[in-house]
């Protein structure tokens, strides 16, 4: 590779020993045994053993409705209706293991948005459908290009955890307005103006994963460790467990682990469930989410210049 890619690749023998520390599912499990572990088995072969209303978040990030290879796995497209019935086939059992008062986030793209809509609206309380900006893809010359994706957001109940405070983002403060001399609304530092803000449904603060990322890894589809810690932060209590059914290489399993929380992670792809095993190793060490700081969501892009403001102060102070 070259030498600043930074992405994460199994080597030697790890992929065989990462892999040996996953679970597979035969029978009944209970909550001990499968909290904060990695089970490397087909969905609906292991979801059947684990234990009722374990889980305070279910994230769900399925495969969207297209022709898309996962290593030895392919998804086929199908028709809208029978995408339909693909979804429901698995939310329903997996509804059995949310807590009364859980939440539920599952993502989608603008093919099938709709399909998860109509399933989740019989089943859950609608609470609202999140867009995020996804800023990779390829440019199309007889359509708009396709940049963002939605997250639904639902609950089992009236009752849900949803901590505001945690997931607020803080935004450079370019106009800034003063009341009898005083900054009103913002924050005036050393480093900067900055206003804390209330999230909104509309995400345009993510990087995607890529080669000079160190969460970055070879699935084509892995979600951003900084949109998991905004979910995980808002519907996940501290000592919570957040269940991921189609969990890829880990990611909201790292950030639980990052963050104070639990997990269960499925996956069916042995490849995947030793980065995720890999990289589980390395958030021990290393508990950093890119874009999040001091207890706070930063603009994409911002956060550099705060901290490039905070050393050259620093080095200013020692000299």
């Amino acid at each position: 590779m070259a030498g600043m890619n930074r992405s994460l690749s199994l080597e030697g023998d790890e992929l065989e020993r990462y892999r040996q520390q996953c679970l597979t599912l035969d029978e009944p499990a209970s909550l001990d045994h499968v909290r904060d572990r990695v089970i490397c088995q087909d969905l609906f072969a292991a979801m059947e053993h684990l234990p009722a209303a374990c889980a305070d978040l279910l994230f769900v990030d399925p495969p969207y409705n297209l022709t898309k290879s996962f290593r030895g796995t392919t998804f086929q497209a199908m028709a809208e209706a029978e995408y339909e019935s693909y979804v429901e086939s698995w939310l329903v059992p997996l509804l059995r293991l949310l807590k009364p008062d859980g939440s539920v986030y599952i993502c989608a793209d603008w093919r099938c948005s709709a399909a998860v809509h109509r399933v989740v609206a019989r089943y859950l309380m609608v609470r609202n459908r999140i867009t995020w900006e996804r800023e990779k893809g390829r440019g199309a010359l007889t359509n708009w290009k396709n940049a963002s994706e939605d997250i639904w957001f639902c609950t089992a109940s009236s009752t849900y955890h949803f901590a505001v405070e945690e997931v607020k983002l803080r935004r450079v403060v370019r106009a800034p307005y003063r009341q009898d001399g005083r900054p009103k609304d913002w924050e005036e530092t050393s480093a900067g103006n900055f206003r804390d803000t209330h999230p909104s449904n509309l995400w345009t603060d993510l990087t995607v994963p890529f080669w000079s990322m160190p969460e970055n890894t070879e699935h084509p589809t892995q979600k951003p460790e900084k949109l998991l810690a905004k979910l995980l932060l808002a519907s996940c209590p501290v000592g919570g467990l957040v269940l991921d059914p189609f969990a890829g290489v880990g990611t909201s399993a790292v950030v639980a682990r990052k963050l104070d929380r639990h997990f269960i992670a499925v996956e069916i792809e042995p490849v995947y469930c030793a980065l995720a095993m890999k990289r589980l190793a390395l958030a021990a060490a290393d508990p950093s989410i890119q874009g999040y700081a001091d207890q706070v969501f930063w603009e994409r892009n911002t956060l550099d210049v705060r901290q490039r403001s905070a050393a050259a102060q620093r080095k200013g102070s020692q000299s």
